[in-house]
Parts: structure tokens; sequence; C-alpha cells
């Protein structure tokens, strides 16, 4: 399988960051968190950025593209900690909505929330004009009782009667996978600016063999985890069978590397992550929300476990590196 990314796709990327580099920085998190948590001017970008149509067809106002151009959506949407519900209405649902809803959807018109059995709660669902689940939506409740997250900046709200959806579980977990890569490579450049403007001894922090270690630690389970997710999202783009737990694997080790991201960030920084007036706890609340939707630690890896010890996935040599 060829990794490499295609200008198109690497373009993409590049515009996505650039946009949210200017328009989402930290002062926004920080004006959002002491505010209203939404901003529709933030939502009316996104849309004109045409993320809100990626996946639509053209015939339906789209730009027809797929689960790779997706997950590196994603993964700059959890790089600039985007709570706006994007990545749930057109990375997630649109596809598994119907033509009229997806022109809608494209135009921004048009806010889905999730639900499944496995979340403990909806998000965004104040919010929402419709409920996907169970391969269906039904309207959005007209009020809804909020919950408290440890990210202030995700909007959570109590569950309504859910029907299990794998195809929608599949997908969400991959789009979370994507989404805590991007919030890790945020928390590695927040530590690594960090180290290299903090002295002791007369000279950056950054320049003791230590600290290089911790960071170089963090970026080589970074990197471990991007081939996954895109792995993953090819496999699901073409029905592969073993799709789930490619996906699974990747939820898995995405989860392990932004969590490993936070907490060396943390030490790098001398525990002031934890504080308020340090950017870092937007990203480490963030990584520690994720991690446990759509599936914690332990419902992926069991995935993957029985998979393994089942004779679902092989893991001999000769078939490693197989086609499905």
């Amino acid at each position: 399988m060829d990794f490499r990314l295609t200008e198109d796709q690497r373009n993409l990327r590049d515009v996505i960051r650039d946009y949210l580099d200017k328009e989402h920085g930290p002062e926004v998190l920080r004006r959002l968190d002491e505010g209203e948590r939404r901003d529709p001017a933030i939502w009316a970008g996104l849309v004109e950025m045409g993320i809100a149509g990626l996946l639509v067809p053209e015939n339906h106002g789209g730009l027809e593209m797929g689960l790779i151009e997706a997950v590196l959506v994603a993964t700059e949407l959890g790089r600039a900690n985007v709570s706006e519900s994007i990545a749930d209405t057109a990375l997630i649902a649109a596809p598994l909505l119907a033509g009229d809803r997806q022109e809608a959807l494209a135009a921004g018109e048009l806010r889905v929330a999730l639900a499944h059995p496995i979340n403990p709660w909806i998000a965004d669902l104040a919010n929402a004009d419709m409920v996907l689940t169970g391969g269906k939506t039904i309207a959005a409740p007209e009020q809804c009782e909020a919950l408290e997250s440890v990210d202030p900046l995700r909007l959570l709200y109590t569950p309504m009667s859910a029907d299990a959806d794998d195809a929608l579980l599949d997908r969400a977990a991959l789009i979370t996978a994507a989404q805590l890569l991007g919030a890790g490579e945020r928390m590695l450049d927040l530590a690594t600016e960090y180290a290299k403007m903090r002295e002791q001894f007369g000279q950056p922090i950054g320049s003791f063999q230590a600290i290089k270690h911790h960071l170089a630690s963090v970026a080589v389970k970074l990197e471990f985890a991007r081939p996954l997710i895109w792995r993953a999202a090819y496999a699901a783009q073409h029905g592969h069978a073993r799709a789930p737990i490619h996906i699974s694997h990747a939820k898995v080790a995405a989860t392990d590397a932004a969590v490993f991201a936070a907490e060396t960030a943390i030490q790098v920084h001398g525990a002031m992550g934890y504080t308020y007036e340090v950017d870092l706890h937007f990203w480490m609340k963030r990584a520690w929300a994720l991690a446990g939707a759509w599936g914690d630690r332990a419902f992926h890896r069991q995935r993957v476990d029985e998979a393994v010890l089942g004779g679902t996935l092989p893991i001999t040599p000769d078939q490693t590196f197989a086609s499905e």
C-alpha cells in the first residue's frame, strides 16, 4: 500500500491548516470558553472552506472526496481544537444521509447529532437539526439536559434512546482517532516551543538530553499512529472485511499517542500545563475527552484481541502485508 499523499491531498491539508491557524488560534478558544462556547461565524467559515460538503457527491453540491481526505481534515480539526459539530455532521453523518439532506448539509444549513449506545452522551444536541441513530434520522428534541465534560468546549447532553449501528460506530471511531492524532501533534508543538524558550542553568531546557528523548518518544508514537489511521480509512473506503479491526487498531494507537503527548507536554511545562494560563490545557482536555468517545481503549483493544486470537486477523509473516 502506498501511504504517500497525492499533491491534491497535501494541498487540501495545507489549506485547511493555514485557515485554522489564522482563524482558530488559542485566543479564539479562550474567547469561546469565556462566552457562549459556540460562534456562528466559525461554522460559517468552515462551511465556506468546503468542509461541510467534503464527502457529499458533486451532483448534490459537494466535493465528493473520500475517507483519506476526511481523516486529513479531521486531523487538522483536532490540531486546531475545533469544537463545532462539523466533524460529526460533515465527516461522519454526510455519507449516511439521503441526497436531499446532503445538499442542505453541503450548504451548511443542516447540523446532525450522533446517538449510539456506546456513548453516555450526545454531543451538540441542542444545536442539531436532527439526530442520526441506528441508520435512520429523527428530529432533535426541543429541550435537552446538559452534562458536564472534562473538556469545557465540548457541549454534551443526556442521551436519548439510541440504536446500535456498526457503520456509525466505525466511522465515528475513525474520525475521532484522526482528531486525537491532530491534538497530539499540537501538544508536541506546544511542548517543543516551550522547551526552546524556557531556560535553566543558562540554556534552553530543550537542549537537555532527557527533554529531547521525551519529545522524540512522543513524535514516534504519533508517527506510528498516522499510517494506522490512513490504512483504516483506506480499508473502510474500499469495503475491506477487516476494516473495523483496522479502525479499532487506529483508535487505540491514536489514543495512546495523544494521552502520552499530553502527559509529556505537562512534564516539559513543569506541570504548568494544568493551569488555565497555559494554552496546553485546551488540547490536553480534548485528548482526555476523545479518548473515551466512540469506544474507549479497552473496547477497541478487545476487538483487536478477539480478531487476532480468533483468527480473523492473522499476524503471521505471510499475512501481515497480504492484500485484502
